[in-house]
């Protein structure tokens, strides 16, 4: 490994990263690698971008593989770096080491969530050591360590095992803390320390008020209760803090990084809102929430606080006066006092939604991060909210809660001041008008989504008047007539209350956006595809408001537009910068569907075109995302009105596709593959494969194919694509039994990808000959024995179960349920009746609603159509059987299989809205939600239309041809659940 770090270099650059990052992979295989990794990085002497990249690579191999399945890390690495990774940390305390503590950091923080405290018993033993009276370098690269291992506690739900960990760090780490938080403040507080030791001192802090957060963001414990006072009294250490200031520590006004003393305030903020939210019993013991209003007043009033270093902690107080609104227990004692609302828009509020230079200069020079941060989803309340959105929470809150009137009132005021101040002159006053449209959308606002928009409002403000009034006007001036954020304000309006216009009104203001479309400023034109986006997006009563008859007309032309703004960009980076564009781009097509056909081609190459271009430095997951979504839907709809187009998409589409898969672009394989299966399946399954498709083959079979997880699922639906067409000739070249390898070897063994494995499986014994399978079946079911017996999970249980009861259900020759059961008995004799037992027939009553068809068809054919089940030893299974079929059966509402398709058979199109799906982005695989559909899946059951009339036919059947046996195997079985079963199945005319 001694050129170890010429490829850790090599990796940094565009053009060796590739070749260095396959070698790094081969090196991070052998034993030994990450421990020597790590004295790498640890080695002061080695070229510092080394370290860092080395910091990095095992951050990463330590996340992704730490408890791999298929490639994992050797126990005495992983038992290595248990013992090395806390000294290391102390090792990197010096403040040039940095960035690099914090990559070494996040690695303890991802092992000790996977390890701690079961396999890593000793690390809080470690960092409590490790703690130093003197030496505060050490003691930062301490708490950097330990909040890196506590912070996940704030996401994770209530559990016994939480807080068996919880306790246990509670029983070693929290004397040691609270010594050096009151050691800390003490000298924090003093006089005649040399900067470089307020410094320390201060960094020190804001990791004690975080660490103090993640160990009251569960519980109470006992101690931080009973030093309560200490914290939270008029003079105790968190108000002493707010009150403190130190000169020296106070930042240049220019710059945009928060000092630390603003850090320490904005994080103790965030511990008193937590406990508003939590313990608001244990405030309301004392003044303390009123200490805390002035002392926030008495921070951010009458804007004490302009400088954006200053932003979060500003941001931080409104949100806090807000919560403390919202939880209505200081309605009383604060804010029913005479005239404190009035002050409060006043002195707060309005300040804070006023525009800065600092504002207006990213309008015009960091265009893409003002509408970034104007458009967080997150919005107000939360970390990343700017000034404006917070003050507009306080509004929002107030409208909320009981205060609606007076703050109408007062806002109605500020609002007529702006606009009149706007009108007596329009160019110097422009600023005034854009506070006042700020304000009537916070005070108009009751509630709503950033996914759906405004849906309820203020009932004593009319909107769509105001915008009629004072807002229309600026959506159609000419560029130019008007300060360009004021047409931005008016796009911006017209997006958040989307929901209050009537579709004719939106239509009616839809050419208007287009125009804006065209603008040169880049603000103007992105806010312009935002609204489109979302007014396109809308649903009323579960369906899309706007269908393909409504854009028909401009939705070519507004493609042509959106289309060439990306083109212009330049640069890969540029094109590839606004995603708001090219949402935009995907939701048109959603909308326009087959109405494109005359355009197809054209909108197809330039596409194909864009994707070259960002193809050679991918740079955006957002707009990879909807790019590739936006050649899926166009394939998905032009086909489905005209199938002879699949010809087009294929000649323009295979090419680069298949660059995409040559060059081995990581970001856009998992995406090629999924876009060459959907074009497959567009293909008549009557039809061979063309001989295209087929070259690829050799290729998918490779094991390095499966490597990467994302590819993982397009893989598997190609493959799937593969077999309906050419499982003859697949099996004839061997390469249905190298399917099975990769089933074997890649999928079932592992825990993220064994979905994939038995999906691999029912397809392949879905359309090969079966009886040429039985010995590589076998030799499967064997490798899913041992991992039953060596890392069974309930999801692997509910797999094999499901994959079990589809050959017993299915109607192809040589399927069957005798199939599964001499499966298991060659294995091993009586083999069968402990997996039935023991994890099918607990599950079977349990199964999903759309796999309950499925499963009781299965089982009626294990009951009544097997010859095996009915010999010894499996007969005496038969009671147990039956009784777990009935109780399925208890629900039958859940047994027949909808036909119903969301949205006109185009289930899941909701869901390419990325930053709305739950996950947000994954790296690993991102799937094309307009890929799929409801008919690529083949229902194994389809020949049954009624579960419960095919029960009762097989009953009966059963009953002919084996009276004597099924009256005696009726009799072994719990007669108070079957007998009302058989009465049932009579009163349905099914009598023996």
């Amino acid at each position: 490994m001694s050129d170890l770090p010429d490829l850790l270099l090599a990796s940094l650059a565009p053009t060796t990263r590739k070749q260095a990052e396959q070698s790094l992979t081969a090196y991070s295989q052998q034993q030994g690698f990450l421990p020597h990794l790590l004295q790498l990085v640890l080695n002061q002497s080695q070229n510092r971008s080394v370290r860092l990249s080395g910091s990095v690579y095992l951050k990463n191999v330590s996340k992704s593989r730490w408890e791999d399945d298929v490639q994992p890390i050797a126990e005495q690495d992983k038992a290595a770096l248990r013992a090395e990774l806390v000294p290391a940390m102390l090792a990197l305390s010096g403040p040039a080491d940095k960035p690099i503590r914090a990559q070494i950091a996040e690695a303890v923080s991802l092992i000790a969530e996977l390890d701690f405290p079961t396999r890593w018993d000793d690390l809080i033993d470690q960092l409590v050591a490790s703690l130093s009276p003197a030496s505060y370098n050490v003691n930062i690269g301490v708490l950097e360590t330990g909040h890196s291992i506590f912070r996940h506690w704030r996401a994770h739900v209530r559990s016994d095992a939480l807080f068996t960990e919880i306790n246990l760090v509670f029983s070693k780490f929290m004397t040691p803390f609270l010594q050096l938080f009151r050691q800390t403040v003490s000298l924090l507080t003093q006089p005649g320390q040399s900067r470089d030791q307020y410094n320390l001192l201060a960094q020190t802090m804001v990791l004690l008020v975080d660490i103090y957060y993640d160990f009251t963001c569960q519980d109470l414990p006992p101690a931080i209760e009973d030093s309560h006072q200490e914290f939270f009294g008029a003079e105790g250490y968190f108000p002493l803090l707010l009150r403190w200031d130190q000169a020296d520590l106070r930042g240049d006004s220019d710059d945009t990084t928060p000092s630390l003393p603003s850090q320490i305030k904005t994080r103790i903020l965030e511990v008193v809102e937590l406990f508003i939210k939590l313990f608001p019993e244990i405030l309301q013991t004392s003044n303390a929430v009123e200490t805390f209003v002035q002392l926030v007043w008495s921070l951010i009033g009458a804007n004490r606080l302009p400088n954006v270093s200053d932003d979060l902690l500003v941001s931080q107080s409104l949100k806090f006066i807000s919560t403390a609104l919202r939880s209505g227990f200081y309605r009383s004692t604060i804010f029913s006092a005479p005239g404190i609302i009035s002050t409060l828009i006043e002195g707060i509020v309005v300040p804070n939604t006023t525009l800065r230079e600092h504002d207006i200069e990213q309008f015009e020079d960091d265009p893409l991060e003002y509408v970034r941060l104007d458009m967080a989803v997150s919005a107000a309340g939360t970390d990343t909210a700017t000034r404006r959105q917070s003050a507009m929470d306080v509004l929002q809150t107030l409208v909320s809660t009981g205060y609606e009137a007076e703050a109408t009132q007062i806002v109605g005021g500020w609002i007529s001041k702006g606009l009149t101040e706007y009108e007596s002159n329009k160019e110097a006053n422009w600023r005034a008008k854009d506070t006042a449209i700020y304000l009537l959308t916070a005070v108009a606002t009751r509630g709503g989504s950033t996914q759906h928009g405004v849906t309820s409002t203020n009932a004593l403000i009319d909107v769509v008047k105001f915008f009629s009034e004072n807002v229309f006007q600026d959506l159609q001036a000419p560029p130019g007539n008007v300060h360009p954020i004021l047409q931005v304000d008016a796009i911006r309006f017209l997006y958040t209350f989307r929901n209050q216009l009537t579709k004719p009104q939106l239509l009616s203001v839809l050419p208007l956006l287009i125009t804006h479309l065209n603008s040169d400023n880049y603000v103007a034109y992105t806010y312009a595809a935002i609204a489109i986006d979302r007014i396109l997006f809308i649903r009323q009563n579960g369906q899309l408001l706007f269908a393909q008859a409504d854009v028909r007309e401009f939705a070519s032309d507004l493609l042509g537009v959106l289309l060439a703004k990306v083109e212009r960009a330049g640069s890969a980076e540029k094109v590839a910068e606004n995603d708001h564009l090219m949402k935009c781009v995907m939701r048109v097509i959603l909308t326009a569907r087959q109405s494109l056909t005359p355009h197809h081609e054209q909108i197809l190459k330039r596409l194909v075109a864009i994707l070259g271009v960002i193809s050679k430095n991918p740079s955006n997951p957002k707009f990879d995302q909807y790019i590739f979504e936006s050649l899926s839907a166009l394939i998905r709809f032009v086909t489905a009105g005209s199938p002879t187009t699949i010809q087009t998409f294929e000649n323009v589409l295979f090419s680069p596709l298949t660059i995409i898969l040559e060059q081995d672009i990581d970001q856009y394989v998992p995406y090629a593959f999924q876009i060459l299966a959907q074009l497959l399946s567009l293909r008549p399954t009557s039809q061979p494969s063309p001989t295209q498709y087929k070259t690829l083959l050799p290729y998918i079979l490779t094991p390095n194919t499966w490597v990467q997880q994302g590819s993982i699922p397009g893989l598997v639906k190609l493959l799937k694509a593969f077999l309906q067409r050419d499982a003859g000739e697949m099996l004839s070249n061997g390469q249905v039994v190298s399917a099975l390898g990769v089933v074997q070897q890649r999928l079932i063994p592992s825990k993220n990808n064994d979905a994939y494995g038995f999906e691999l499986m029912q397809a392949v014994l879905t359309y090969v000959d079966v009886l040429q399978l039985k010995q590589y079946i076998k030799t499967i079911m064997l490798i899913v024995l041992t991992r039953m017996q060596n890392s069974k999970t309930d999801k692997f249980v509910h797999l094999l179960t499901r994959f079990l009861l589809f050959i017993m259900a299915a109607n192809r020759e040589g399927l069957g349920p005798d199939y599964v059961i001499e499966l298991f008995e060659t294995i091993q004799p009586r083999l069968w009746g402990q997996i039935l037992t023991n994890f099918m027939l607990p599950l079977v009553p349990k199964m999903p609603t759309k796999e309950r068809k499925m499963t009781a068809v299965g089982m009626t054919r294990l009951l009544f159509q097997s010859r095996l089940f009915i010999q010894e030893p499996s007969v005496e299974h038969w009671p147990d059987a039956l009784q777990s079929l009935i109780k399925l059966f208890s629900e039958p509402q859940y047994l027949s299989q909808s036909k119903a398709e969301d949205d006109q058979g185009f289930s899941g199109i909701t869901e390419i809205d990325f930053e709305e799906q739950t996950a947000g982005y994954q790296a690993a695989y991102s799937r094309l939600a307009a890929s799929e559909s409801a008919q690529d899946e083949i229902d194994p059951v389809a020949y049954v239309d009624d579960p419960q009339q095919f029960l009762g036919k097989q009953f009966v059947a059963f009953g002919r041809s084996n009276g004597g046996l099924l009256q005696q195997l009726l009799g072994k079985g719990d007669l108070t659940v079957i007998q009302p079963f058989v009465g049932s199945l009579a009163a349905a005319g099914y009598t023996l």
